[in-house]
């Protein structure tokens, strides 16, 4: 199974994050590391995470996007979660699956104005 890529793109002090639509489980793995990285090298206030045209949402994934954002908020940025679809959202709730500490808006640009609004918070250097 190879993985699909994932666009890392700085908009501003934000980094952009689209997952393709029906991320396998190697796309979802090797989300991490791009974004930290890109975190690093920009030294970005946050991510939003547009999962738009994602149609499925596991537990795996959940799992992935929440330690993700704790990653990121170690690193001193926030992490909201743009355009989840409906049916996404039924489905992770009758999962019982939860995106704890993980910001959520309709749409990216609630998203991206969510973490332009957001306080700049210190880095460890």
């Amino acid at each position: 199974m190879s993985s699909q890529p994932v666009a890392v793109i700085k908009v501003h002090e934000i980094l952009m994050v689209t997952m393709p639509p029906d991320p396998d489980d190697a796309t979802i793995s090797n989300l991490q590391a791009p974004v930290l990285a890109a975190m690093e090298e920009h030294d970005a206030k946050g991510v939003a995470l547009d999962i738009s045209a994602v149609d499925t949402f596991d537990s795996f994934f959940a799992r992935t996007v929440v330690e993700t954002a704790q990653m990121v908020a170690l690193m001193g940025g926030r992490t909201v979660i743009a355009g989840m679809r409906p049916a996404v959202a039924i489905t992770a709730v009758q999962l019982g699956l939860t995106l704890t500490g993980v910001a959520t808006a309709l749409s990216v640009n609630r998203a991206l104005d969510l973490l332009q609004r957001a306080p700049q918070r210190s880095r460890p250097r």
